[in-house]
């Protein structure tokens, strides 16, 4: 049965952007805005360019604010829906088309009368991708990159489906934002089974499947995303990293950094700033985020968002593209230490970080490890998944759930420290070894590391998830980003442990059946070892709190 979809329409041109039809190399023409300066006779000037699918003219991506913002500061702002999204034209299907029409937009920028030549991209998630792409066709005019929250090789469906784990919130988003030139909202019934079948539910309510499904229901492959090769392997070019430490695409953002910044060609081209927002840049300073300071309703909320925002921005492109400022005004690395403030280094993790091992014991997490093996054991019933508390994970910040209700659950293990004295600052990778099996044909296990309060209220730091195999248990590595953030003295960090987190995960059924055709389930019991020869531990990155910045 269909369910009832809204549907958004482009919003009217600024009257401040003069609105052109830009054709691309196979005739097809993109509707890009063009913001100048209001001084008179400004010249010719460096542009910004952004390429985004989700209406340039929009409130939610406010870009009129933001390209007042940056003409004010001596950059043409240059706007464009990618194709098949809003005004511009063309087939609606998202990364494959991005280098050639980056590329032909940034040949179309050079030939305006008022472009020196030189153009820098900004912009954050997929319009971050734009940017990647556009560096992989290699237009010499384009000077420096400042891709936020994304990642060169993040957002497409292999990275909502990794280890074996697929994210609902990427299947979902296909449907509201690339089934065509619009927008749809929509609730999905995802009570429904086989899951499948909500799918079709969608499908009807907008009355079009989105053509990424094709790649991603229900297996998942791989987007062709860069025709003329991985940007990687292109010529170097100045990189901004921008990224959120409760951002659910961080990882990509530091991944991109390490490997450039491993490479002897790009290295020194490349400059990273973590601040501690989400996606949707609400930030930690700011939490519980008031009604006055919610920039999705409240336009004096923009304003007071976009220094924050823009200003590292502009600093980098007054380097890189305007080439008006020094290269050593820029630190290499800029991070915001939560609940602390903003920190720099020269590298990250920063200098004199450590190591700091805690154990797995009987729902404890200590330095010390138990010299007695010991097993704990809990249930995944697919007809009794643990909730999903946060509704939308690209919003952690703004909403800032307590997930201590969680903790009550059987089929939830916990492990917390005692209160800590003295402040402890959490500053690079988060990982964790655990001896884990299952009787069924596999699970899906997931971890979450919390800040527990005082008041006993429990916070998500960072996470991470994988598939295990079969078998009575083997030793698992996971992954669980990186955090910049200062545990206060009187709170406790926790490690929540279960094997499932619906509707923000696809479950695990239980049985061979692939989870989207699965009508019913089968119950699994998981094995957690810690002590003895085969003990699970959290592996910290931390700096000590006297540590000069």
């Amino acid at each position: 049965m269909p369910i009832p979809v809204q549907r958004t329409d482009p919003s009217p041109v600024p009257e401040s952007a003069r609105q052109h039809l830009v054709p691309m190399r196979d005739g097809v023409r993109l509707a890009t805005d063009v913001y100048l300066p209001e001084t008179a006779g400004a010249g010719r000037l460096p542009a910004a360019l952004v390429r985004l699918p989700y209406g340039k003219n929009s409130r939610y991506v406010f870009m009129d604010r933001i390209a007042a913002y940056l003409t004010a500061r001596g950059y043409a702002v240059v706007v464009q829906d990618v194709r098949g999204k809003f005004r511009s034209e063309g087939e609606t299907m998202p990364f494959v088309h991005e280098p050639d029409d980056g590329y032909d937009t940034i040949d179309w920028i050079i030939r305006q009368d008022w472009s020196n030549g030189r153009v820098g991209m900004f912009g954050d998630s997929y319009y971050g991708t734009t940017q990647w792409a556009a560096a992989s066709a290699g237009h010499p005019a384009l000077r420096a990159i400042a891709p936020r929250v994304t990642g060169a090789d993040g957002i497409r469906p292999e990275y909502w489906q990794r280890d074996g784990i697929t994210q609902l919130f990427g299947v979902l988003y296909y449907a509201a934002y690339w089934t065509d030139n619009r927008v749809y909202d929509f609730e999905p019934d995802l009570t429904v089974r086989p899951l499948s079948d909500a799918l079709d539910a969608i499908t009807e309510g907008i009355g079009a499947r989105p053509a990424m499904w094709d790649a991603y229901v229900p297996e998942v492959s791989a987007v062709e995303a860069y025709p003329h090769g991985h940007p990687f392997d292109g010529r170097p070019i100045p990189v901004l990293h921008q990224a959120g430490w409760f951002d659910n695409c961080l990882q990509p953002s530091i991944n991109d950094w390490a490997t450039l910044s491993a490479d002897r060609e790009w290295a020194p081209l490349q400059y990273l700033h973590v601040d501690s927002i989400d996606h949707e840049g609400y930030h930690l300073d700011d939490v519980p985020i008031a009604p006055e300071h919610d920039h999705a309703t409240v336009d004096s909320a923009i304003d007071r968002l976009l220094p924050r925002h823009l200003d590292p921005v502009v600093a980098f492109f007054d380097v890189f593209v305007k080439g008006e400022a020094d290269a050593e005004s820029l630190p290499r690395v800029r991070w915001h230490l939560g609940h602390v403030g903003d920190r720099t280094a020269e590298s990250w993790p920063p200098p004199g970080a450590r190591t700091l091992l805690l154990h797995l014991g009987d729902g404890t997490l200590s330095p010390e490890a138990p010299t007695e093996p010991a097993a704990v054991n809990w249930v995944h019933d697919p007809a009794d998944l643990v909730p999903t508390l946060l509704e939308d994970s690209f919003s952690a910040v703004h909403h800032y759930i307590d997930e201590s209700p969680l903790h009550e659950r059987p089929d939830v293990l916990t492990f917390s420290t005692e209160p800590f004295a003295e402040p402890l600052d959490l500053a690079g990778p988060v990982r964790a070894t655990l001896t884990v099996g299952t009787d069924g044909p596999g699970a899906h296990v997931y971890l979450k590391l919390l800040d527990v309060f005082p008041d006993g209220s429990a916070h998500v730091l960072v996470r991470g998830q994988r598939q295990i195999p079969s078998g009575p248990g083997s030793s698992v590595a996971f992954d669980l980003t990186h955090a910049g953030y200062r545990v206060r003295p009187g709170h406790a960090l926790r490690l929540h442990v279960a094997s499932s987190d619906f509707p923000m995960y696809l479950p695990h059924p239980g049985t061979t059946e692939n989870p989207w055709h699965a009508a019913a389930g089968k119950a699994t019991i998981q094995t957690l070892t810690t002590g003895g020869a085969r003990p699970s531990h959290l592996a910290l990155t931390v700096l000590d709190a006297e540590a000069p910045e």
